[in-house]
């Protein structure tokens, strides 16, 4: 298994992201044709930060102002040169920087330093790159924010900036003052890092190094490198469970009836909820009723919080927040399944862990549809759906 791991211990920008992942053996023409689709062509030259040898990505773009629309038009424009995956992984990026400004300055923000030309290129640069070295996994050290405070087009503001700030929060990466002062990681650098993490705590079982490189900033301090470095290691055996943060809300019914319950859970999960669950409970005077529990996001536990309350007319909501959990790569595949003489084409999840199947499950609307259609009992859908998908998938017979 191939695993990247990032370690911004002096921060990180677009341009260093890139320039790391260059100097890691991305490839370069292709990451370049990805950029000049929005600028000039690139400067993509060797430089040297503290003693360290590192890529230093120059794009000469002039500063801009533009809506998270406007950005994504520039987005879209490129795609006939960039790799459809790491245009999708840019859009991404750029989502998770609207999302923050959104909350920061309020609805209607408009992009200045990270709508630039620049920023875009850096951002489909850097997805590129990592698209073209093809790794099964990828982790982040902590990253370093600087100190002291900062000036961009909103004033002065203190380290971090406060789309970082939230963007960071979102992410789940940790972070650190390092050594510096100024600011260190940059909005863009933090969105791509986001971004990118899949593995939420650092690889530390054997592995081989196969290459290492280093991403230049514009400064270049003394007696303190000024790069990012990205390691491509191989492993002897599969990358960690990845992890993420979610909140856990609760509440206790005792007045409403199953039917609106059922109703309910369906509300939540079409709403956003990761999931959503009823449990019998005894409540005080011997009173049967529900535990209600939904699975959500960090930022859209507010919103679930309040559907909860107006589809169950409860009162109050717990929230356990932040909690932490694994997650499992998780992936729908289509399968060809023919039952009672009708062949159909249909999707199933797939679970894996270290790359080994250890789940395949029918998506139950679709075998439910299959079933009716037919006129077989549903429990002989899933089966059939679920056997076709292991001997295509696993024993490799179809």
């Amino acid at each position: 298994m191939r695993v990247l791991v990032f370690d911004p211990f002096q921060g990180a920008a677009g341009d260093m992201v890139t320039g790391a992942l260059l100097h890691c053996g991305a490839d370069r023409e292709l990451v370049a044709r990805a950029m000049r689709a929005v600028v000039a062509e690139p400067g993509i030259t060797t430089v040297s930060r503290a003693g360290i040898r590192a890529i230093k990505i120059e794009t000469r773009a002039q500063a801009a102002r533009r809506s998270y629309d406007d950005v994504m038009k520039k987005i879209d424009a490129a795609a006939g040169d960039v790799p459809p995956a790491a245009i999708a992984m840019a859009g991404r990026v750029f989502s998770r920087i609207r999302d923050a400004e959104t909350e920061v300055h309020g609805g209607g923000v408009h992009f200045h330093e990270v709508g630039a030309d620049d920023s875009i290129a850096d951002v489909i640069g850097a997805c590129t790159a990592l698209c073209s070295l093809a790794v099964d996994g990828i982790t982040v050290l902590p990253v370093a924010l600087g100190t002291g405070t900062a000036t961009g087009s909103h004033g002065i503001f203190p380290i971090p900036a406060p789309a970082t700030a939230v963007i960071l929060r979102d992410s789940g990466l940790s972070t650190f003052p390092g050594t510096g002062a100024g600011e260190l990681c940059t909005p863009t650098g933090a969105a791509l890092l986001a971004e990118f993490s899949t593995v939420g705590s650092p690889w530390n079982g054997p592995a081989k190094i196969l290459a290492v490189g280093y991403g230049a900033g514009t400064r270049d301090p003394e007696n303190v490198p000024n790069v990012l470095r990205v390691t491509l290691k191989e492993t002897g055996g599969g990358v960690p469970l990845s992890s993420d943060s979610v909140d856990v809300l609760e509440t206790n019914i005792d007045d409403v009836t199953g039917e609106v319950i059922g109703n309910a859970l369906a509300v939540f999960m079409k709403g956003g909820a990761r999931d959503a669950s009823a449990i019998p409970i005894l409540m005080k005077k011997g009173r049967p009723g529900f535990l209600v529990r939904v699975i959500s996001s960090q930022e859209s536990s507010p919103a679930m919080a309040e559907m909860m309350a107006r589809e169950l007319g409860t009162l109050g909501i717990r929230c356990t927040p932040a909690v932490h959990r694994f997650v499992a790569e998780r992936t729908i595949e289509e399968i060809d399944v023919a039952i009672a003489g009708r062949k159909k084409r249909v999707p199933v999840k797939v679970g894996r862990i270290h790359d080994e199947i250890y789940l395949i499950k029918a998506e139950f609307d679709v075998a439910q549809a299959f079933s009716q259609e037919l006129g077989v009992p549903l429990r002989e859908v899933i089966a059939a759906i679920e056997t076709a998908a292991r001997e295509k998938l696993v024993n490799n017979t179809v």
